[in-house]
């Protein structure tokens, strides 16, 4: 989760009349976890479905209308012009085909601003911009450039002096050298022609989704910034747009339109949309019995607005808040607008009296044996992502259960193992000392007919003497003290392991699992400094037949 180092003083100033303490408070309440505490500083941990909580401008708008300072939707006052265009070329239309943008004038920018914004873009590039592929910013200096723009491509040899550079360095020479080149290049794949913005004097403005021009960079003295996004899609493109113009608008700056047009382009219009929910889907949802008054009261709170229609609420969601997909989305801003602190917990109304199930207690036993062995016990998401289920362990993608509209990149699939989530805690460790030995318990889905669901159980172990036969014995040890259960290895291969060390583990007769030397290219891959052994098991198969 993203974590963003606000000042209370800066956020009392943007509230209102408020007290530290009722910030403090409140914090919470908005939906944000506080992670430390120094003084006037604050550390907090924000959802990525929100990334307007990047900024304190941001929070400052969800903390008016929580303590009902200000409620109700944000309107953006966008300034129509003509002095600001961007031509669009057909060129475009194969590699990144849309481009959106606004000016933000008379604004002040010091470096804590500069340093928010980088933050905010950021955010964004890595939640629904999934690492700028699908869409990207640009901030510049408004003063620096000459309208009208023109967004076309060039070939690799076309050279400008990129942001942080005071050298003109060529397309190639900025994709094989500069560091943002050699992160994102490989989003433009092998095309001889890649985007560009140039100005009306032909300067180069930005080359995306990789950098902009260094002529165009935002200092402490700038006052109008023109902001534009690209992308393959031109409705994340404006989502992308309208946090940033909710956002800078809230820190003073005033809007003006930039008129867009060609090969399918067109100017932003930032429009809400409307959805209607029934008073009584909340209620039920949050056991309580509001009026449709007091229901519109809390969705107003929640900076959206809304109406008593008929029987409904409809409700008006401003641009920015395109993580409200549907009417249980409103239940949840009903819910923070009305305050969670005031829903008072209940017992529940089933009579049934409660009891650990068997298979959990038989978890329970198997992870103390594994505590008593010497592993700590890990707890990943059954949501994972491609990479670190596939790309970086060779593993074949051919069943991939992928999730819709998931807002973060690192959750998008449902995982089928459990292993390459624990080499991924390892990657995260490369700086403790070895030996570091971890195990898991949990869900893994396979694209059967229905999905099917099952009880993995895996363990690893790093250190430089890391081999087949301790990893054996711990699996060994894990059954037979927690099951009364042999084992048997039959000699098999596997991509996550390495050829020849690598065994199918064979339980009652029947395969289970696998386990080995974990393969000396996925170690590279994960950047991991030592050799690693593994297993993993299915427990559904056999332990939990008899439960």
């Amino acid at each position: 989760m993203p974590v963003v180092e606000l000042s209370y003083s800066s956020l009392q100033k943007l509230v209102g009349k408020v007290t530290k303490k009722q910030i403090s408070d409140s914090l919470p309440f908005l939906g944000l976890d506080v992670e430390s505490e120094d003084k006037d500083l604050v550390r907090i941990e924000y959802s990525p479905n929100r990334p307007d909580y990047s900024t304190d401008f941001g929070i400052a708008l969800g903390l008016q209308g929580l303590l009902g300072i200000k409620t109700g939707a944000i309107k953006l006052n966008i300034k129509k012009s003509n002095k600001y265009r961007i031509s669009v070329k057909p060129s475009v239309s194969k590699i990144r085909p849309f481009v959106t943008g606004i000016v933000a004038k008379n604004g002040k920018i010091d470096d804590k601003i500069i340093k928010q914004l980088m933050v905010m873009q950021e955010d964004l590039h890595f939640g629904i911009g999934r690492k700028r592929k699908k869409s990207s910013i640009g901030i510049h200096d408004l003063d620096k450039i000459t309208f009208p723009l023109v967004y076309t491509t060039t070939n690799r040899n076309h050279k400008f002096v990129p942001l942080n550079s005071d050298t003109e360095m060529s397309i190639s020479e900025i994709l094989n050298t500069v560091y943002v080149g050699k992160e994102y290049g490989s989003i433009l794949g092998s095309s001889s022609q890649v985007p560009l913005i140039l100005d009306a004097n032909q300067k180069t403005v930005s080359f995306p989704p990789i950098i902009n021009a260094n002529i165009t960079t935002v200092t402490t003295k700038t006052k109008n910034l023109f902001v534009e996004v690209t992308g393959i899609h031109k409705e994340d493109a404006e989502d992308m747009l309208s946090v940033i113009a909710t956002i800078l608008q809230s820190a003073g700056f005033t809007l003006e339109n930039v008129q867009i047009s060609g090969s399918k382009n067109s100017s932003p219009k930032f429009e809400p949309k409307k959805i209607s929910i029934n008073p009584d889907l909340a209620n039920q949802t949050l056991g309580l019995d509001l009026s449709t008054s007091k229901i519109i009261s809390s969705l107003k709170k929640s900076r959206l607005n809304a109406v008593s229609k008929g029987k409904n609420i409809l409700c008006t969601i401003p641009a920015y808040r395109f993580d409200i997909f549907g009417p249980m989305d409103l239940v949840e801003e009903i819910a923070l607008g009305y305050g969670i602190q005031n829903l008072e917990p209940t017992f529940s109304p089933s009579q049934t009296i409660g009891r650990i199930n068997p298979v959990s207690n038989k978890l329970k036993s198997l992870d103390q044996i594994m505590i008593g062995l010497g592993y700590l016990e890990a707890l990943n998401s059954s949501l994972t992502s491609k990479r670190v289920l596939y790309d970086m362990t060779g593993r074949n993608p051919s069943k991939i259960l992928s999730v819709l509209d998931s807002k973060s990149q690192e959750h998008t699939i449902l995982r089928n193992s459990i292993l390459p989530g624990l080499l991924e805690n390892l990657s995260r460790n490369i700086h403790e000392s070895y030996p570091q030995k971890l195990f898991e318990t949990g869900s893994v889905f396979s694209l059967d007919d229905p999905i099917s669901e099952k009880i993995n159980f895996s363990g690893i172990s790093a250190h430089k003497d890391a081999n087949f036969t301790e990893i054996k014995s711990i699996l060994q040890s894990a059954l037979k003290i927690g099951f009364g259960t042999d084992l048997e290895t039959k000699t098999s291969s596997d991509s996550l392991f390495e050829e020849g060390r690598c065994a199918t583990v064979i339980v009652n007769n029947a395969p289970l699992g696998v386990i080995g030397e974990i393969n000396s290219k996925v170690i590279e891959n994960y950047k991991i400094q030592s050799k690693v052994v593994g297993f993993e098991i299915s427990l559904s198969d056999f332990l939990f037949k008899s439960s």
